[in-house]
């Protein structure tokens, strides 16, 4: 394996004509020079100089490696630099998925702020909900993926992975504002078992029927879309019912609808995930901590 200081040593060497010059000029003694040269010898398989007396030349060899160096050389220096930016967050890219009523809330709150402290930083934004953004994550095609998951799912589903727990968001019933319940203070769920329902995105919609078999009911769902305005304008034109999460109600305005506390609590857990080697990175950790700073507010 050529290193880098070795293929310095050699540039010095073949510009000098000596190990004591090359030496003088790198600050070094002419044996370490002797030295790390016999190691890049070594390395190579193929001797690099021919010594003959004080003089001293490049073998074919050596002359191939030394129109090389310059190169490499510059490609590391070059390298380095921008490695020290990215650390310095002088630099930097971050892939982040989000679900839609997280991109609506949450995401830009945290990525205004990182711009201000970091405004070499880049984020690139894509909507997917879970699992597939976690897909996503694990597959290596983002760095941090915004995900949920309700109160009493089966653990051990993101073992693997680094969660920052951001919030703890509860399901709102949504009504038409002259539906009977419109101005109820609370409403249990079982009260809607003869609605109509609009339901929202296949993992919610898996958790409206799971709430509401336990209420002793199957929930008719005469429309269904993973669009939230959409459920949020269905509901408003007096289609039907719907429970959202809250932060989802907070990214639309909910025209001809109101919102009333679900009882008993229905909650699902807002979370910032990523890999561990990618929480070591510091625009990925410094997006989190936005991400962190958003969902206190």
């Amino acid at each position: 394996m050529i290193e880098a200081r070795h293929l310095r040593v050699l540039r010095a060497v073949a510009a000098t004509g000596s190990f004591s010059a090359a030496g003088r000029e790198l600050g070094c003694t002419q044996p370490a020079v002797s030295q790390q040269m016999k190691a890049l010898e070594t390395s190579v398989g193929t001797p690099l100089l021919i010594r003959t007396g004080r003089e001293m030349r490049l073998t074919e060899a050596g002359q191939a490696l030394v129109r090389h160096a310059a190169g490499i050389l510059a490609g590391l220096t070059a390298a380095e630099e921008e490695v020290a930016a990215i650390a310095g967050l002088r630099a930097g890219r971050v892939r982040l998925v989000s679900f839609p009523s997280g991109s609506s809330t949450l995401v830009p709150t945290a990525l205004a702020a990182l711009r201000a402290a970091h405004p070499g930083t880049r984020v690139f934004l894509e909507e997917a909900e879970p699992p597939q953004s976690v897909g996503l994550l694990r597959e290596g095609d983002c760095d941090i993926a915004l995900a949920f998951r309700y109160e009493g799912a089966a653990g051990g589903e993101w073992d693997d992975l680094v969660v920052r727990p951001l919030l703890t968001d509860r399901l709102v019933a949504l009504v038409p504002e002259r539906h009977r319940l419109a101005r109820a203070g609370s409403v249990a769920i079982g009260e809607l078992a003869g609605e109509s329902w609009i339901a929202g995105c296949p993992r919610c919609r898996g958790q409206l029927v799971e709430v509401c078999e336990s209420a002793g009911f199957t929930p008719r769902i005469d429309f269904a879309t993973d669009d939230y305005p959409a459920v949020v304008g269905l509901v408003g034109a007096g289609l039907g019912v719907a429970v959202l999460p809250q932060l989802a109600v907070e990214s639309v305005r909910p025209r001809g609808a109101r919102t009333v506390t679900l009882e008993p609590a229905v909650r699902r857990e807002i979370v910032a995930l990523t890999l561990p080697d990618l929480a070591q990175v510091p625009a990925v950790a410094a997006t989190l901590e936005q991400l962190a700073r958003a969902a206190d507010r």
